[in-house]
């Protein structure tokens, strides 16, 4: 078992609505952009005006394949090294050793993440709007094919140690009850189609209104693309991206 301090979700870009993207997220968010860095430039964080950061956007190389946007995770470990190796044990394969200290993997099935050793404690509280209500970006849904399904939920329970629960109403459903103070859940959805392919991810927002919240997004530029009744509604981003906002306590994370 790998003790998981903090969790950090990285939105991956490419360029052409790397610009496009940063400005949404941050304006979603109400989080400030921090200066470019890495060697490329290519790494911001957005930065919560209390707290620590959790969210940061990489400008991804198109020439090297990345030509869709995608969400990848940071898990902060006190030896990434050993992490790596312990996770390496449970099916995952190391994608990328970098001379700066983090480890870039993929899961069994095909998500990649990184161990990265960056002490982190102060979760953020969730941003209070003009129109009095509040949300927060708070969760990442791993979408799986079903094939993949059963292998990735015990790989990252196994991986973090985090206890694997199911949702009654929806077994399509299970999420990681992760440690308090860490400011990403981890849900895993079953997909329907495709049956077959690589796990990805997206963003998920809590809020303690849905309507008011989902209006906001759509002047920021999003576009609504399904409303899923008393649940949450899925929408796509600027980049063409999707994400869901959610009916969940944006404070617990909890289903209201």
């Amino acid at each position: 078992m790998t003790t998981v301090s903090w969790v950090t979700a990285f939105l991956d870009l490419p360029p052409d609505v790397h610009a496009a993207g940063t400005h949404f997220w941050s304006a979603v968010t109400g989080y400030a952009v921090s200066p470019a860095r890495g060697d490329d430039a290519e790494f911001t964080t957005l930065l919560p005006p209390v707290g620590d950061p959790y969210l940061k956007i990489q400008r991804t190389d198109a020439d090297g394949g990345d030509t869709a946007p995608g969400v990848h995770l940071d898990l902060h470990v006190t030896s990434p090294e050993q992490s790596s190796a312990r996770a390496e044990a449970h099916g995952a394969e190391v994608v990328h050793r970098s001379e700066h200290g983090y480890v870039v993997l993929r899961s069994p099935g095909g998500f990649v993440f990184c161990f990265v050793h960056e002490p982190l404690a102060q979760r953020p509280w969730p941003t209070r709007w003009p129109q009095e209500h509040e949300s927060v970006v708070d969760q990442v849904c791993l979408d799986i094919p079903p094939a993949a399904y059963e292998a990735e939920c015990t790989f990252w329970s196994e991986l973090t140690g985090w206890p694997l629960r199911g949702s009654v109403s929806r077994p399509e459903f299970h999420h990681l009850v992760h440690p308090d103070g860490i400011p990403v859940r981890l849900l895993l959805q079953r997909l329907v189609e495709p049956a077959h392919g690589p796990v990805t991810g997206h963003l998920d927002l809590a809020c303690d209104d849905r309507p008011t919240e989902v209006s906001r997004h759509v002047g920021l530029g999003a576009t609504v693309v399904a409303d899923h009744g008393g649940g949450w509604t899925t929408l796509r981003d600027p980049t063409g991206a999707h994400y869901c906002i959610t009916d969940r306590d944006p404070r617990s994370g909890l289903g209201r």
